[in-house]
C-alpha cells in the first residue's frame, strides 16, 4: 500500500495506474462503517484497478466552536485498516498541501444545502464540496462512494458532480449500524456510556415513523418519540424526497426521514427510506 502526503507524489503514482481507480473519501478515525466502503470499493476496482483512500481532516466544513481540533486523528489504526481492506494507495495530505495560504476559492452548491443541517452548520457543505471538488481533480477517480448515513451530503455531491460535470460515478453505501441500530459514526466516541445506551432510541423512532401512511404522521410520530429521549435535543425531524430534499408531499413517492438529535457532546445525524406506498 502506498502513502502519499502530497498532490505532485499522487500523481505521479496515478499516472502509471491501469484500470478503474475507485476513491474513498474520510476524515480519519475510521471505524467499520468505514470499512465496509473499503471492501465495497476494492469490489468495484475489482483485480485491474486501484482503491485510494483519502484520510484529510478538512477545516473548511468545520464551523466556528466546531471539533476541528478535537477530532480524532487515529493515523496508524487508519492505515492497518485501509491495508486489511485491501487498499492501494492512500492519500493524507497536510492542510498546507491543499490549501494556499491565500486560498479563495470555494465550490457552493445553492439549494440542497439551504434547509436540515445547512443552517445549523453554515458553511459546512461549501466546505465539503470544495475539499472533494479538490479530491476529484487530484486523485482522478472513475468512482467514488460515500455512505448513506450522511444522506444531505450524498445528495449535494451528486448535485455537484453533475453540474460541474466530473467524470465520477456517485455510489451511495447504504448505512452501517451497530447491532442495537445505531449508524457507525466516528462522533459516537463523543457519548458518554449512558448517552450510548439511550443513542438506539432514536433510530427506533425512526423505524415507528416510518410505518405510517403520511410524510407528516412519519416525522411526527418520529418527533415524539425522540422528545422522550432524556436529554435529547432536536435540530430537525422531517420526510423529504429523497432527490430534491424538499418536504415530501406523500408517501406516493420515494423519500427519506431524516433527523438531527445532539445528545450530550455528539450531534447524531441520520436517515431511514421511506418507500413510496402505491
Amino acid at each position: 500500500m502506498k502513502l502519499f502526503k502530497s498532490p505532485a507524489s499522487y500523481r505521479k503514482w496515478r499516472s502509471s495506474c491501469g484500470g478503474k481507480v475507485v476513491l474513498v473519501p474520510t476524515m480519519g478515525a475510521l471505524h467499520h462503517g468505514h470499512e465496509m466502503l473499503l471492501r465495497k470499493a476494492r469490489r468495484c476496482a475489482g483485480k485491474q484497478g486501484s482503491v485510494v483512500a483519502s484520510i484529510f481532516v478538512n477545516p473548511t466544513q468545520f464551523g466556528a466552536g466546531e471539533d476541528f481540533e478535537a477530532y480524532p486523528r487515529p493515523m496508524g489504526a487508519d492505515l492497518a485498516a485501509c491495508r486489511r481492506c485491501g487498499v492501494d494507495a492512500v492519500f493524507a495530505p497536510s492542510v498546507g498541501a491543499l490549501y494556499a495560504r491565500d486560498a479563495s476559492v470555494r465550490i457552493r452548491e445553492s439549494a440542497l444545502g439551504e434547509h436540515l443541517c445547512g443552517p445549523f452548520r453554515p458553511g459546512h457543505f461549501e466546505g465539503v464540496c470544495t475539499v472533494v471538488g479538490m479530491l476529484f481533480l487530484i486523485v482522478q477517480p472513475h468512482a467514488a462512494l460515500f455512505g448513506e448515513k450522511d444522506w444531505q451530503q450524498l445528495a449535494i455531491l451528486r448535485r455537484m458532480t453533475r453540474d460541474l460535470h466530473f467524470p465520477v460515478d456517485i455510489i451511495g453505501v447504504s448505512t452501517v449500524r451497530e447491532p442495537d441500530g445505531l449508524a457507525a459514526s466516528s462522533r459516537n466516541a463523543y457519548l458518554t456510556s449512558g448517552e450510548r445506551a439511550l443513542a438506539p432510541r432514536i433510530h427506533a423512532a425512526m423505524k415507528a415513523g416510518a410505518t405510517k401512511k403520511s410524510p407528516d404522521a412519519a416525522a411526527t410520530l418520529c418527533r415524539r418519540l425522540i422528545e422522550e429521549i432524556p436529554g435529547a435535543t432536536i435540530d430537525y425531524v422531517k420526510a423529504v424526497d429523497a432527490a430534491s430534499l424538499e418536504p415530501l408531499a406523500s408517501r406516493r413517492s420515494e423519500g427519506r426521514l431524516v433527523v438531527a438529535v445532539r445528545l450530550g457532546k455528539a450531534r447524531l445525524i441520520d436517515n431511514i427510506p421511506l418507500p413510496a406506498i402505491r
